[in-house]
Parts: structure tokens; sequence; C-alpha cells
């Protein structure tokens, strides 16, 4: 019989394909948990990470870690640690893998005094691959389904901070802007 490898659960730029090289990459649903933007000491920006809230559920992508060798990943995501999640996703793969994703530790989450904001270069990717994949209702669903909308944008696309940006086409943008004013984010051109 052969072996399942262990799957992640993407839930921010995961899901954008172009920026990891895992291929198998399906989509699926996380159960309990919702997604938010935190400050993190381990970090001078902010990102997403999720804690548990019943009742909620967010969409992403699950892909297979050939051979369990999860030292990519991790030093990709070295601010938060591995959670299993495995009977809290659903997706269409039987069998059933185990399935971790990777989530900011609660005492490595900043004081809310942390001017730490969230890359527009950043939210860009993440805004690009969910319409890739979920199309513009799954980009409506992102931003209902994440919380810390308050903890501000950095419009930093001249000068892109995110290590894995990639350019946006006019439409994108576009829409990447009216969503961030529908939800009431604010966006500053440089730190303070």
């Amino acid at each position: 019989m052969t072996q399942i490898p262990p799957h992640f659960f993407g839930f921010g730029s995961l899901v954008n394909r172009a920026t990891h090289i895992y291929n198998d990459a399906r989509p699926a649903r996380l159960n309990g948990w919702r997604r938010s933007w935190v400050r993190s000491k381990a970090r001078p920006l902010a990102f997403l990470s999720v804690t548990r809230a019943p009742g909620h559920a967010i969409d992403g992508l699950m892909a297979a870690v050939p051979g369990a060798d999860w030292a990519a990943l991790d030093e990709r995501e070295y601010a938060y640690v591995r959670v299993d999640v495995s009977g809290e996703i659903s997706h269409d793969l039987m069998p059933a893998p185990q399935v971790a994703l990777y989530q900011v530790p609660e005492e490595n989450i900043a004081p809310e005094s942390n001017k730490n904001l969230i890359p527009l270069s950043y939210l860009d990717v993440v805004l690009r691959g969910y319409a890739q994949v979920f199309g513009e209702a799954g980009v409506h669903a992102f931003m209902a389904s994440t919380d810390g909308w308050e903890v501000g944008i950095l419009d930093d696309r001249t000068a892109p901070g995110y290590p894995r940006h990639q350019a946006m086409t006019a439409a994108e943008m576009s829409l990447h802007d009216q969503l961030i004013a529908e939800v009431g984010a604010p966006v500053v051109t440089e730190r303070t």
C-alpha cells in the first residue's frame, strides 16, 4: 500500500501557487478556525495567522509534503509553529492524510502598541492566489473571513517588501484597493 505523505494547509500566500513548489495543491476548507492579521516579535511586518473559532471556516489549499520533509516549509514559515488539523479539514483526498498548518504562537504575538503593518505587496499576492483558486467570490470570502484589518496596510507596491511579490495588473490592483476600502483598513505610504 502506498504511503500518503503528510500535507500542509495554506490559508494566505501559500494559496498562490506561484509562491511555492508543491504542484499537487488542491482546494480545502478548514473548519472551526478564523484567519487574522497579527503583529509579531519575530517579523517586522504584520502577517496572517489563524485561531480556533467554532462555527467559522476558511478556504485554502492543501498540498503534499514529499517524504515528510518539512525543512523548506519550516524555514519559509519561521515565525510560526506547525499545528495538526487533520480532523478539521474538508477535502477530496482519500485516504485522508495527516494535515498541518502554520500558526503564530500566542507568545510571539506582539502587543497592540507594535506598529507592524500589513505589506500591500503581501496582500496582493494572497488575493491573487484566492482569485486564481476560488474566483472573485473567493477573494470576497477571504476578506470577510479575516480579522485584524485595523492593523493597517503599508502601500509598498512601488518598492515591494514582500520577498515573493508579483507584478499586479491594473484590474487586480483596482479590485484589491476596492476590497481594502470596503473593510475599512487604513492605508499608509510609510511607516511612522
